[in-house]
């Protein structure tokens, strides 16, 4: 079965964002992941996971001004050194949570842009390579541009050129079932070509994002799906509840009984 992460920022809300490790623990995941751990001490964020027994699937690197409408550094040319710094800056969060995955945002701009292509594709080698040598993977993700208008990695056939063709055994796909469907659909067949470079997968309902299994897509038939495929690694679930969260995890309920069965049969943290 599929091993879930929670995601902290769109789900949970109704608790802060803290707290929101417990409530996850207690709805049965056995992992989180969130866009940003930045607003909180490492130590705090590990304190909430070692006490819950939870394993950090996930998180971003700083994407520079959010409130102002950035959304990464990487395809921004002149952003080069800020990008390196934040860099820098996720990395005591890595260590403390034990995280083995970052992303990174490329941002908005065209991929029609020289000088953007090549601002972006030298974030990715620089950042790949200074994760590498922590044992951590980069992982890149396209996103549509109904969601975020504009995004630079939009595309899931530019984002697997770019990892085949950089051949950096570290640098993963981030395989967004959601935004896969709204970009191009063909998502079984698509995962099916594409998981010897997948690193993490992520999930929500088309076309609103809510919970899965839901809405036009066979949710389910896609959880078998990656056992089939022999899929080990985390599936984030990044979606807006259609109302409180633990009201809509009857979707999760058959596997929320995974966090006793891991931890038995691993003895590990999960």
């Amino acid at each position: 079965m599929p091993r879930f992460a929670a995601n902290l920022t769109m789900m949970f809300n109704e608790w802060s964002f803290l707290d929101r490790f417990d409530a996850a623990a207690e709805a049965g995941f056995t992992a989180v992941e969130f866009l940003f751990p930045y607003e909180h001490t490492p130590d705090a964020i590990a304190e909430r996971l070692m006490r819950n027994g939870l394993t950090q699937a996930l998180f971003n690197l700083p994407p520079g001004n959010w409130g102002a409408g950035e959304r990464g550094l990487a395809a921004l040319p002149g952003r080069f050194d800020e990008l390196k710094a934040g860099v820098m800056a996720a990395l005591p969060y890595a260590e403390a949570t034990g995280v083995k995955r970052l992303h990174i945002m490329s941002g908005l701009g065209s991929r029609d842009d020289q000088g953007v292509f090549e601002a972006y594709r030298n974030a990715v080698i620089w950042t790949a390579e200074k994760l590498a040598a922590r044992g951590i993977d980069l992982v890149i993700e396209p996103i549509n541009g109904r969601d975020m208008p504009g995004y630079f990695l939009n595309d899931f056939a530019f984002a697997e050129r770019l990892i085949r063709d950089l051949e950096l055994p570290n640098l993963k796909l981030q395989f967004d079932i959601y935004h896969r469907q709204v970009l191009h659909g063909d998502v079984t067949v698509a995962l099916r070509r594409l998981l010897p470079i997948v690193g993490h997968i992520q999930i929500a309902s088309v076309p609103s994002r809510h919970e899965p299994t839901c809405e036009e897509l066979n949710d389910r038939f896609i959880f078998a799906e990656l056992d089939r495929l022999g899929y080990d690694g985390f599936v984030g679930c990044e979606y807006r509840p259609r109302a409180k969260t633990l009201d809509g995890l009857g979707w999760f309920a058959p596997f929320a009984g995974e966090r006793d069965r891991f931890s038995k049969t691993t003895g590990a943290i999960l």
